[in-house]
């Protein structure tokens, strides 16, 4: 029973990121009436902005603070996560069958949240990064750190993404995480004021089939997290100027700014295209469809019946950072949220990095999941929306670099979040999913060669990332720079497989081993633990 609660991680934990910078986060809530909207408001019930920053830091002077992995306040999100967890039908049912606390038949088993008890230690879960300490000045020639803004999916918050956005900060990348408030958390809360009890916006469930009212309830989700990402980038240009705002998240009540102000100048948000883009699943949809809204904002629809979820201004400040030299990164970019009849114009132009004077796929990457790789009409869509004419049915890049795409082996779609590290024996018996860990340092690897590819400097790559073995047949933590095998796909990476965009080869694959994932509902459902549309 020890060793069997052993593989469950009863306690679980983080490995140390890998980069050669400590890590800083800070958690951040802002009044949307102190930021510029850069487009009207979806919701005006939605008064404030939330999203974590995970930046390179100083090492503290005294004990540091710790960062527990779920948001305050934790109750509240943990009985959040037991009810959207266990309303996984294919899960609980696998959970409720196999979770070692009923077998000895703990009291936490016998209470309301009886399928999923283990989830309470959870509230105990700390990651390796410091909470609030100061901002490392950048060795860039700008003296600024690069930024990336990422996305979450499907039951994700602001914390699910820690050790990846951890790891691109360790290496030198501040990124920002918002937590959207679209009912795609499984709880999120607003406050309007400190001490002010929360607002709670809970997780709606809505079915992962396409329809009518489908499409317009996913338009919806994309209008409130298009224009989240838009006051967030609002929000980073006053942070990096010095301006003043108020933080509700602060525990300095008497200076509400409280640690924002240690950003001061030390961003590079302010220059066209310097921010990269990035993020999960329906977070990977929301970065296309903002990305496209922000760029094609002064094309005119040609029906009445097309819309643009997010009409920025053109003296918006966003309208200017959106460029064709803009970074675009997605995981397990999840295609459906981008096909509805009133955006379908939107998704059959090409991202802005294929404009006149862009790199073509140059800045864009794509990693799926193996589970995502093999949902064959996903990844015929998902080749489509990243090619230079996604208007056409095949996918092809005949005037332009192609864009990079891969997945890891035996991984599955929890694999690019937390849950693989934080529960690996549940992701392995569940999700068929191996060695998580690796699985999100290969994806750091890649979107960190990515941005070097683009000009952007971060730090080198570590050997132990590298898995670069000295000649004494150890591995060390010596900076190797470059990393060059990472986007070859020539298989010098184990475990680590090139698609091409123009083959259909790797999607007769998929299709040929679809049994899995015959409904892509399930594939969804597997991936995000979400509620089966079949009841």
């Amino acid at each position: 029973m020890v060793s069997f609660l052993s593989h469950l991680n009863p306690t679980p934990g983080f490995p140390s990121y890998t980069g050669p910078y400590q890590v800083g986060s800070t958690d951040v809530e802002i009044p949307t009436s102190e930021l510029p909207s850069p487009s009207s408001s979806p919701d005006s019930s939605l008064s404030t902005v939330n999203f974590r920053i995970f930046y390179p830091s100083e090492s503290p002077v005294k004990h540091p603070s710790s960062v527990y992995w779920l948001p305050d306040p934790q109750q509240e999100y943990l009985g959040a996560y037991v009810r959207f967890l266990g309303a996984s039908h294919r899960l609980s049912a696998f959970l409720r069958s196999r979770s070692p606390l009923e077998q000895v038949g703990s009291t936490v088993a016998d209470s309301a949240d009886r399928n999923l008890p283990f989830l309470r230690i959870l509230a105990y879960t700390t990651i390796p990064a410091v909470q609030n300490a100061k901002i490392l000045q950048a060795p860039t020639k700008t003296r600024r750190w690069p930024v990336m803004v990422f996305s979450h999916g499907l039951g994700g918050t602001r914390n699910a993404y820690s050790h990846l956005l951890g790891s691109l900060s360790s290496h030198g990348v501040v990124v920002i995480a918002p937590e959207h408030r679209d009912g795609s958390a499984p709880l999120s809360c607003i406050h309007d004021k400190h001490g002010s009890p929360p607002r709670r916006i809970e997780y709606k469930s809505i079915s992962h089939r396409q329809s009518p009212e489908v499409e317009e309830a996913r338009d919806e989700q994309l209008k409130i997290r298009l224009w989240e990402l838009g006051l967030v980038h609002e929000a980073l240009l006053k942070i990096d100027r010095g301006e003043p705002l108020t933080n509700l998240l602060s525990e300095e009540l008497a200076d509400s700014t409280g640690h924002l102000a240690t950003f001061a100048s030390s961003l590079d948000v302010h220059t066209a295209g310097s921010i990269a883009w990035a993020g999960h699943s329906f977070g990977a949809a929301s970065i296309v469809q903002f990305v496209k809204s922000v760029f094609y904002h002064r094309v005119q629809a040609a029906s009445p019946s097309h819309r643009l979820l997010f009409e920025p201004s053109s003296s918006s400040q966003v309208a200017h950072q959106i460029t064709a030299s803009s970074p675009v990164c997605l995981l397990d970019l999840w295609c459906l949220p981008l096909l509805s009849k009133h955006t379908r114009w939107l998704h059959d132009l090409p991202l802005p990095s294929y404009s006149s004077e862009g790199f073509g796929g140059r800045n864009i990457i794509a990693i799926l999941s193996e589970a995502f790789f093999k949902w064959g009409n996903n990844l015929t869509e998902l080749k489509r929306t990243i090619s230079e004419d996604p208007s056409l049915d095949t996918a092809s890049n005949t005037s332009h670099p192609a864009p990079y795409i891969f997945y890891p082996v035996s991984s599955a779609h929890l694999s690019q979040s937390d849950f693989g590290i934080l529960f690996p024996w549940l992701t392995k018996k569940a999700l068929k999913a191996q060695d998580p860990a690796r699985t999100l340092r290969l994806n750091t690897r890649a979107l960190l060669e990515v941005l070097r590819r683009n000009g952007i400097e971060v730090a080198k790559t570590s050997s132990v990332d590298m898995e670069e073995a000295r000649s004494d047949g150890h591995v060390s933590d010596e900076p190797l720079g470059q990393d060059v095998s990472i986007l070859k796909g020539d298989g010098s990476v184990t475990g680590w497989v090139a698609l091409d965009l123009s083959s259909s080869r790797h999607v007769n694959e998929a299709a040929n081993d679809i049994s899995e994932h015959a409904d892509p509902t399930e594939a969804v459902v597997e991936g995000e633990l979400t509620k089966s549309t079949s009841g």
